[in-house]
């Protein structure tokens, strides 16, 4: 009878184990599913939040005074040279790349000269453009360099020239108003003596033919 008991005992106490080893096995099944779930889960989030693995994107804006950015369209601009006896300024229209920073262009334009024979140029071939600035109020403040006034011929109608074919080609834009004049940066009281450039100037069509 003991050992009839026994074996009972037995039987029970691994029908026991077994169960409590199947349910160990569907427990842990369950868990890793669980944690492959949430796993995968967190993984969507992630890209979600992230779209750009590579890192976000830095927009740097482009600097004051950077050369001027051509858009690839053109635009028609007016530039003032003097006439062939060098007494009048004529107007000459030039098509040009259409860019952010047209009034820089226009300077740099004037620079270079005019196209047509019978015109000449009002500012030395040397001059440079080291600034230009529009405020709001429509003041244009340009910066030349110092040959502006080195390699200008020496007479008050070339500086007056000069001095209005910069002016008058700048004040073509709505938005420009005055012009005021500078050279390396600083502001100066006339170029050789004859015309004031002190204050701002504006348009003077009076010389122009």
């Amino acid at each position: 009878m003991e050992e009839g008991g026994d074996r009972k005992v037995k039987r029970i106490a691994l029908v026991l184990v077994v169960l409590i080893v199947v349910s160990a096995l569907l427990s842990g099944c369950s868990l890793l599913d669980k944690v492959a779930s949430l796993k995968q889960g967190f993984n969507k989030a992630e890209k979600k939040q992230d779209p750009n693995p590579a890192g976000p994107t830095v927009v740097i804006e482009a600097p004051k005074n950077a050369t001027p950015t051509v858009t690839g369209d053109s635009k028609k601009i007016t530039l003032y040279f003097a006439d062939a006896s060098g007494q009048k300024l004529v107007a000459e229209e030039r098509v040009i790349p259409k860019a952010t920073g047209i009034a820089r262009l226009c300077m740099e334009e004037l620079v270079k000269g005019p196209t047509q024979a019978d015109l000449k140029a009002t500012l030395p071939a040397s001059t440079k453009v080291l600034d230009i600035n529009v405020r709001p109020d429509g003041l244009a403040i340009v910066d030349f360099s110092g040959s502006l006034i080195k390699d200008l011929p020496a007479s008050a109608t070339a500086e007056k020239l000069a001095v209005y074919s910069i002016v008058n080609t700048l004040t073509q834009f709505p938005t420009v108003q005055k012009v005021e004049l500078r050279v390396d940066g600083k502001k100066v009281d006339t170029l050789l003596g004859y015309v004031k450039v002190s204050t701002a100037l504006s348009r003077n069509t009076s010389l122009i033919k």
